[in-house]
């Protein structure tokens, strides 16, 4: 397989995607931050069976990163990225500058994300699903995709830019890709590469609580959590953020009184690598 075309800036981007259009082809997209794994690449796969043309993006979005946060830590390896999507047959590679996005600094401007945007990781990271649905719209704008493919891991992130886009009358599809996980159930990360042994085997806490509320769902919302809270037992390595059963339709937590399907979540900080990860689950 040939190298992508890397594209760097925004005029680039949309003389090259334009040309494609004008041919009559399709445009998926996928949009990333780089240090690309498996789960990314599994999304590349998808747009492939869907577009003739598929384009991804790496680019460490600073706005929906807070005070000390790990903006710098973030990794960052273009060149292995690049080699990877050119194994899977992407045509491009949009990699901007932060000069580039944001030629004036920090946006003006932004896509609010609601009250949504508050909880759960929202409250960890106040201001993070501001900053991500900001620059989600802008790609969205630059690459102008038939359709864009996120995966189902980062589930708080996927229901607010599902949302925008029905919100805002954004004209593209969204497909949504189901999460890629190790063999052992660990679910993949670009932040997995900071964990150690002792972490990467504790790190299992988290599918192991989604596993145990997915056992106990049948009996209800009270006896899920109790079972899949229980399920961290004393790991040392693992503090609890939040463990949380919401309601797909408007991602607030629902009641003991709620039947159906439901997603279950889980945020916990490992060592010093905050993980995340979440599992449809049905309430009986």
């Amino acid at each position: 397989m040939s190298a992508p075309q890397l594209l760097t800036t925004i005029r680039a981007t949309r003389a090259a995607l334009e040309r494609k259009r004008a041919g009559g082809l399709t445009v998926a997209f996928v949009p990333t931050m780089g240090a690309l794994h498996e789960g990314h690449l599994s999304l590349v796969r998808r747009a492939r069976e869907l577009a003739d043309t598929v384009v991804v993006s790496i680019f460490v979005n600073p706005l929906q990163f807070g005070a000390g946060e790990d903006l710098d830590a973030y990794p960052r390896t273009l060149d292995a990225d690049i080699e990877a999507l050119a194994a899977e047959g992407v045509d491009f590679v949009f990699a901007p500058t932060a000069r580039e996005m944001y030629p004036a600094g920090a946006s003006s401007t932004m896509v609010t994300a609601g009250h949504i945007g508050t909880l759960l990781e929202g409250a960890t990271r106040p201001g993070h699903f501001d900053g991500m649905l900001t620059v989600v719209a802008k790609l969205f704008n630059i690459v102008n995709p038939d359709v864009a493919l996120f995966g189902q891991k980062d589930a708080q992130q996927v229901f607010l830019v599902r949302r925008m886009v029905a919100d805002l009358n954004l004209p593209l599809d969204l497909e949504i890709v189901p999460t890629v996980r190790e063999a052992d159930g660990l679910a993949l990360s670009s932040r997995n590469r900071f964990l150690d042994e002792g972490a990467r085997q504790a790190a299992l806490a988290l599918s192991a609580a989604l596993q145990a509320a997915d056992a106990a769902a049948g009996d209800g919302l009270v006896e899920l959590l109790a079972e899949a809270t229980a399920s961290f037992g004393d790991h040392d390595a693992v503090t609890l953020d939040y463990l949380v059963v919401v309601d797909p339709a408007t991602f607030l937590p629902v009641d003991e009184h709620f039947r159906g399907r439901a997603i279950a979540l889980v945020a916990a900080r490992v060592g010093a690598t905050r993980l995340i990860d979440n599992a449809s689950i049905t309430i009986g």
